[in-house]
């Protein structure tokens, strides 16, 4: 009731600005920009030897679970099971704590977002174990922000909104997060940024918002469904506001 349908024609100036925003409608700097990059969480009692991939081989050797076969062919006999997943996420629970994506740099010398790249799967090459992530590592979702940083993002949202919690807004879903082929009709909702939480738990989609900007354009953001971040676009206040702030970690692009 809260975040009602809205036209679909509200996004025609980010479709003429971005594509057609099939996997999200990325925005250029408006006039700065900074990726807010996804959650990470690493088990507290430090990175295990084993790999999802190895652990995945030696749960099938074991019998503890049948690979995935089709008339006695397996089919993940040529693939690698890399860890992650698409959608949203949170905090995993006891035993876990979060894995700052500069504290990975540090420790595998990659760079947090290599130059040329967006923030993604392809990031900390060096983590991996033949193309497959340690277990004791929940690595990124890509399509989604998580929960935490979430809510966090709607604060600082709000503390820079002119009208605060009241500030209009219209979050959009692509057709990926919503497991659609209707891809003409945009899926766009209307609502004030103070109800902003509960669009995390929208039960049509497994995801948060794909787009979610203020009415007057004064700020936008992107959750790209193949990416690991989400792209903010807004005033150098904004942006400086999120790349200082110490609970989400954010960076500026290259």
């Amino acid at each position: 009731m809260r975040w009602p349908l809205a036209a679909s024609g509200t996004t025609d100036w980010l479709r003429e600005l971005c594509g057609d925003g099939l996997t999200g409608f990325m925005p250029p700097p408006m006039p700065d920009a900074a990726w807010v990059l996804n959650a990470m969480y690493e088990h507290e009692d430090g990175p295990a030897g084993m790999s999802y991939q190895e652990y995945r081989r030696a749960r099938i050797a074991d019998g503890s679970v049948r690979p995935h076969t089709v008339n006695g062919v397996d089919l993940e006999a040529g693939s690698t099971v890399t860890g992650g997943g698409l959608g949203r996420a949170e905090h995993p629970g006891p035993g876990w704590r979060r894995l700052r994506w500069a504290e990975l740099a540090r420790r595998t010398g990659d760079p947090v977002v290599p130059d040329g790249l967006l923030p993604s799967h392809r990031c900390f090459p060096s983590a991996k174990k033949d193309g497959s992530r340690p277990l004791g590592i929940v690595p990124p979702t890509e399509g989604s922000l998580d929960r935490e940083t979430w809510t966090r993002l709607i604060g600082i949202l709000t503390e820079h909104s002119p009208a605060g919690p009241e500030t209009r807004c219209l979050a959009y879903y692509s057709p990926l997060t919503l497991g659609t082929t209707e891809f003409e009709k945009l899926h766009v909702r209307a609502g004030n940024l103070g109800d902003a939480g509960i669009l995390y738990d929208n039960p049509e989609t497994g995801f948060s918002p794909s787009d979610f900007r203020a009415e007057d354009r004064s700020w936008c953001l992107c959750t790209d469904y193949d990416l690991w971040a989400t792209k903010v676009a807004g005033s150098p206040l904004l942006v400086e506001a999120l790349v200082s702030d110490v609970e989400i970690e954010a960076v500026r692009p290259p």
